[in-house]
């Protein structure tokens, strides 16, 4: 069964940022699981770091192994990658023990596009699996931001300024419209898009009858990924999905199976909720509690409706929404690396901001993300002001930053200090 030791290296391989993230856990975990949507490339980061392997999709002599004998497929040199564990989710008891015989730490890489039901991962055993969310590539490590502007550095004060790299509205569109995927970013992003199309396909027609464990409907499936790309960035509720469903696919799904589909395809990483943030305020305003939803990277969204990297450029609103969503990814690319959560304000008065990023010292910066214009990004600004405002900073602290991040120009920063920031300009 293991056909791979030392596997030789990817001459296709990209730096990525959780490389880090996977190298520091194996160091101090028997287990290692990277988890993320299917093509972000989980399988190219486990064989980096990993001595042998045995992919659990490869043929049918290796899956009769992983039904009859799971431990088998265990015995290899260490670290083990175990690709696309979940088709044999038998294996996971065996795995877990054998770390528990073999005490120490780096034994198995488990890579998987599905997040199996808890049944399943319950016995993990606190440090024994660490857990690793990989996503599509991030424009950083795609190599099209220059780098200039760390998010980490604004974060502790650093200087905003950066030139233009020349970024265009045309440009912007492609990267949205290409997206993250490592086989996919040396490709036009019309090229792109025919291949995502065959993802999505795949994804209504086998991938989510196959964690479901039931029969879906490949064409209700295909309704409600065109109706989640119409709301991508929103907080449109189940209800919403479903009556948009119900108008384009000809009948009226039930709520509940909409929200079984939903969260099917959050279990596959193929949308990826974004909740809302839970903070003390000075006034008697109320939040908002509902996460809003965004596809794992917006050329899924552009896919799931048939659009181009021209219909999207001339749709400047639509196009708004999707470079948000951009943004959204490469921020949680970014944050991840310096262990912090993203999440959204939004209250009851109207007030937004895009993003808040949280890290493990307490330290919170809020993010407004806008395609570019002096008056969207003036309108930006003021609305962090106002947001800042509203925060009892008592309790929470003043932001570490309030970031405006736009598509095109240079980096830079106002008065007060609020940073100005071009995607194509940001690292981790």
């Amino acid at each position: 069964m293991d056909e791979a030791q030392d596997p030789p290296p990817n001459p296709q391989y990209r730096p990525r940022v959780v490389d880090r993230e996977v190298a520091a856990a194996l160091g101090s975990s028997p287990a290692v699981l990277i988890e993320g949507p299917r093509g972000c490339g989980k399988t190219w980061t486990g064989q980096r770091f990993a001595r042998s392997q045995v992919t659990l999709d490869d043929s049918e002599a290796v899956r009769v192994a992983a039904e009859l004998d799971p431990g088998s497929l265990l015995d290899g040199d260490e670290p083990r990658l175990l690709d696309e564990w979940q088709l044999a989710r038998g294996i996971w008891n065996p795995m877990r023990h054998a770390c528990d015989r073999r005490g120490g730490v780096g034994h198995f890489l488990l890579t998987g596009s599905q997040n199996p039901p808890d049944d399943i991962t319950e016995h993990s055993g606190a440090g024994r699996v660490a857990r690793v969310r990989m996503r599509p590539m991030s424009l950083w490590e795609s190599g099209d931001s220059a780098g200039a502007i760390s998010l980490a550095g604004l974060m502790a004060g650093e200087q905003c300024r950066a030139p233009d790299v020349g970024a265009t509205l045309a440009g912007v569109a492609e990267f949205i419209c290409r997206g993250g995927w490592p086989r996919m970013v040396s490709l036009r992003a019309g090229a792109a898009q025919s291949r995502l199309r065959d993802y999505l396909g795949d994804i209504a027609r086998v991938d989510i009858a196959r964690v479901a464990g039931v029969r879906r409907s490949p064409l209700l499936v295909g309704a409600l990924l065109a109706s989640l790309a119409r709301n991508e960035a929103t907080t449109a509720t189940t209800a919403t999905l479903q009556a948009d469903v119900a108008e384009a696919w000809g009948s009226e799904p039930a709520r509940s199976t909409v929200a079984a589909y939903l969260e099917e395809l959050a279990r596959m990483f193929v949308i990826e909720p974004l909740p809302a943030w839970a903070v003390h305020l000075r006034s008697a305003t109320r939040l908002r509690r509902t996460p809003k939803r965004y596809f794992a990277d917006p050329a899924l969204a552009v896919a799931a409706i048939g659009a181009s990297p021209a219909s999207v450029a001339r749709d400047v609103e639509a196009m708004g929404l999707l470079f948000e969503s951009m943004a959204l990814r490469d921020l949680r690319v970014y944050a991840q690396a310096a262990d912090a959560r993203v999440s959204y304000y939004g209250d009851d008065s109207g007030l937004e901001a895009d993003a808040i990023i949280e890290g493990l010292d307490g330290q919170w910066a809020a993010v407004e993300i806008k395609l570019g214009g002096a008056a969207a990004i003036n309108a930006a600004t003021e609305s962090l002001r106002a947001v800042r405002s509203r925060i009892d900073t008592a309790r929470r602290g003043e932001p570490a930053r309030l970031i405006v991040i736009t598509a095109f120009g240079h980096a830079y920063q106002t008065p007060d200090g609020i940073a100005i920031a071009p995607l194509t300009t940001l690292r981790p």
